[in-house]
């Protein structure tokens, strides 16, 4: 709860009000919601109602969850052997973090310097929820891009039923002012999260990371690999369904060095 009040207060309030504000003037105005309930029919009403407080829900859990912090240990050692590699005799080489002292940086983590943790599975940090995207909170963060989209999708065509005719443009433009508003920022909305999601199921698929598709080249354990090889792809369905459907914390080395084990 403290960082709710640190940096990400002001983006989550941000978030919150346009949510209410845009979904307040889609009922206030001519659309077809509105309609609905002047016709005394409820159903569509509440259940736009019922996606906008759920992708609200959504959005405030995946923003404060713990993303897959590790627990850290602090050691004393000099810059030097904190960057230097720990051999292991089963396992590809561990490193030790120089940010947060971890004593040995589990595969697939990496340190943010925002949250000031080391994040496991680490995908990246999102700006927009305040908060790293990782192990714990991926999934749900790809739920809550598809709710989000979904709501926006709606959103949009209820605004453009709102949208009156006028004998003028200037009178048109003063009459659907708000509407072409909500119109503008929901169209962008709707097209960032729809590439957000159609990007992050793509990855999921192929059992990717954003940080290791952004930085291969620079990541120990894939910079040797083949431009094509991926240690950790399983297949589509078998990534898939790790991914969604088991909650458990995965040992990342063992998987590494069962499927390349002359890499290390």
């Amino acid at each position: 709860m403290q960082n709710m009040f640190r940096t990400g207060f002001l983006v989550r309030a941000t978030h919150t009000l346009l949510t209410w504000v845009i979904t307040l003037i889609l009922f206030l105005h001519n659309t077809d919601l509105r309609k609905c309930e002047e016709r005394g029919e409820l159903l569509l009403p509440v259940l736009f109602f019922l996606l906008v407080v759920l992708s609200v829900l959504l959005y405030f859990a995946v923003s404060l969850m713990d993303p897959g912090f590790v627990l850290t240990d602090s050691v004393k050692g000099s810059n030097e052997e904190m960057e230097s590699m720990i051999p292991q005799s089963s396992t590809p080489r561990l490193r030790r973090c120089g940010y947060c002292l971890l004593q040995q940086q589990p595969m697939r983590a990496k340190h943010c310097q925002t949250c000031k943790h080391c994040v496991r599975r680490f995908d990246h940090h999102c700006p927009w929820i305040e908060n790293c995207v990782g192990e714990r909170n991926h999934r749900w963060f790809i739920v809550y891009l598809l709710v989000q989209l979904l709501a926006l999708l709606w959103a949009l065509h209820i605004a453009l039923s709102g949208v009156s005719p006028s004998p003028t443009w200037v009178l048109w433009f003063r009459v659907n002012a708000f509407l072409l508003v909500v119109l503008v920022l929901v169209g962008v909305f709707s097209v960032v999260a729809g590439m957000l999601l159609g990007i992050h199921l793509y990855l999921v698929s192929i059992n990717c990371t954003t940080w290791e598709f952004m930085s291969r080249h620079r990541i120990a354990y894939l910079k040797n690999c083949g431009d094509e090889e991926n240690p950790f792809d399983r297949g589509v369905f078998c990534n898939l369904w790790d991914f969604f459907c088991i909650c458990r914390t995965v040992v990342w080395e063992k998987t590494y060095d069962r499927n390349t084990p002359n890499s290390v």
